[in-house]
């Protein structure tokens, strides 16, 4: 089978099911607990190994990831409503403990088997297309069978509960009163980030999928206010990266998993920057057309109060602007049509008039 058709399926596949979970993690305000889970897993996966003796399982690995998934989660939430620490203290203390009772696991019980740090922590997606399982007959890669399975459960998730997502997402506190039982829905979104996390460590790694996780949903935060489309832009941020990234990695000769994960933040720092909805740079220009427009309302309502033509300096004087402003706002002006530049100065035009009238009446 093609090697590149592997990896990019592999890769579009990952960030489909983590898109699908990731998105209800940044509208909970618990990114950061994603990173932890991808961590504090370790032991689960370790403790998984152990207990299959020895064999290369996944579905127990996916089990035990699970289990320490929750385990993270409960312990984060117990410390947080102790009272005694705040929620990110909480995760800074709790995810750390887990995933270096798993690095000490992994380094001292299993040495000389294929569970080491690059099998466990880092992963490479270039590999994917060497781990095959026969299947109908046929060499069908792992990345594929595992990833295809998770993010279709994810799908059917999102799919069944999208009504109590929705509102424990946004009011947990009605979903529990109308019987939602947002609990469960949290410690079974939870388990599905666990599961997602895992299945991806030995295809891409735990950096990608934390990136997959997290920055195409913000990404998409930033450019929709509705849930739906929010979760469609997610999933196509994560393919989008997945492509470019595939094919920026090839042509620059780098990693193809830290070029998937650099292109899924050029998308993000794009729509930070142009968002219609917030960005940056956006809303500094609808800010500046707000001032000049304001401006070129004050300017003809000043030049109205006078019967002759007003010159520059006589505005310079009278506003204290400079006169790169003046010139933006008297340009302004002239385009909507408000003033009329003469040799002796400016005055406004009869529809210049009429608007500063009816703004003034708007305004009263």
């Amino acid at each position: 089978m093609n090697a590149d058709l592997v990896i990019i399926v592999t890769a579009i596949l990952v960030s489909t099911a983590a898109a699908l979970v990731g998105t209800f993690l940044v509208l909970r305000r618990m990114a950061l607990l994603s990173d932890a889970i991808s961590h504090a897993v370790l032991p689960g996966i370790v403790l998984a190994y152990w207990l299959s003796g020895g064999e290369r399982a996944t579905l127990p690995a996916l089990l035990g990831a699970a289990a320490a998934g929750l385990v993270t989660v409960t312990l984060v939430e117990w410390l947080t409503r102790s009272g005694k620490v705040k929620n990110d203290a909480a995760i800074g203390i709790v995810f750390p403990a887990l995933f270096s009772l798993g690095v000490l696991a992994v380094s001292l019980y299993f040495r000389h088997v294929h569970l080491d740090m690059d099998a466990v922590l880092y992963g490479e997606i270039a590999y994917a297309p060497f781990n095959t399982l026969a299947l109908w007959g046929r060499e069908i890669p792992e990345s594929w069978l595992v990833m295809g399975s998770l993010t279709l459960l994810n799908l059917l998730f999102v799919l069944l509960f999208y009504k109590e997502l929705k509102l424990s997402t946004f009011d947990a506190g009605l979903a529990a009163a109308l019987g939602f039982a947002p609990g469960v829905l949290h410690y079974a979104l939870m388990a599905l980030v666990s599961f997602t996390s895992v299945g991806a460590f030995q295809s891409v790694g735990a950096i990608l999928i934390v990136a997959f996780l997290i920055i195409p949903p913000a990404t998409a935060y930033l450019l929709t206010q509705r849930l739906p489309v929010m979760i469609g832009l997610a999933v196509g941020v994560g393919v989008v990266s997945s492509l470019a990234g595939y094919g920026l990695a090839i042509w620059l000769d780098a990693s193809i998993a830290g070029m998937m994960a650099t292109v899924a933040g050029i998308c993000f720092a794009l729509a930070f920057l142009f968002s219609p909805l917030g960005g940056y740079l956006t809303t500094r220009l609808r800010r500046e057309r707000e001032r000049l427009e304001v401006a070129a309302r004050l300017l003809v309502a000043h030049l109205a109060h006078h019967e002759r033509p007003v010159s520059e300096q006589e505005v310079l004087a009278e506003f204290g602007w400079n006169p790169a402003f003046l010139r933006r706002t008297r340009d302004k002006a002239l385009q909507e049509g408000w003033l009329e530049v003469l040799r002796d100065g400016m005055r406004p035009t009869p529809s210049g008039l009429a608007f500063n009238k009816t703004r003034f009446a708007e305004d009263l």
